[in-house]
């Protein structure tokens, strides 16, 4: 990892501390550090600003009451961060109401864009220069494409056999192995 990278992983574990301990100045350190890259991410999920926005505002709501439960040992701030967002956009696409203004074409256009979402080089936009992105780019074509769909584009599964033309016990082994291979290339 690079000291530029410790340094912005350093700086956001004290901002999820300052939101434990109350102070208002961690979110807004968590919005500097990162704000540009989750409305980005979220975006990219959601297609529309509007929601996206929604989005990121309602993740840093669930950032703020839930800070003192985020623990190091488990996992850095900067995943923690962004695991809240990307849950947050997907129960977003999931609730059926907000969406239900859109016309088929936007439906459309939000799928055929969720499925871009991955696009062969995008993913090392979203890892950044880190060594997630070492890691990521470590692993085989296959394997790395399952992680990103299931766990940036929100596919099940099922989705991601079908969209990759496998079985769904290759798909699933492909996930399994692929994040313990993320696992370890990250500790």
């Amino acid at each position: 990892m690079t000291e530029d990278a410790e340094q912005r992983n350093r700086r956001l574990d004290r901002a999820v501390t300052d939101c434990a301990e109350g102070r208002p100045q961690g979110i807004d350190a968590i919005l500097e550090l990162e704000g540009p890259r989750l409305l980005g991410l979220a975006r990219r999920i959601l297609i529309r600003h509007d929601l996206a926005e929604e989005a990121l505002q309602d993740a840093m709501v669930m950032v703020w009451r839930k800070a003192a439960q985020q623990r190091q040992a488990d996992g850095s701030a900067r995943g923690w961060i962004y695991a809240i967002l990307r849950n947050r956009c997907l129960t977003i696409l999931r609730d059926g109401a907000r969406l239900s203004s859109l016309s088929p074409d936007e439906l459309t256009r939000m799928q055929e864009a969720r499925q871009e979402l991955v696009s062969d080089d995008d993913w090392k936009l979203l890892a950044g220069k880190g060594r997630l992105g070492e890691c990521l780019d470590a692993l085989d074509d296959p394997a790395r494409r399952a992680i990103l769909l299931a766990h940036v584009a929100g596919y099940s599964h099922g989705e991601i056999s079908a969209r990759q033309g496998v079985p769904l016990g290759t798909a699933k082994s492909w996930i399994r192995r692929g994040l313990a291979s993320l696992r370890e290339c990250l500790s």
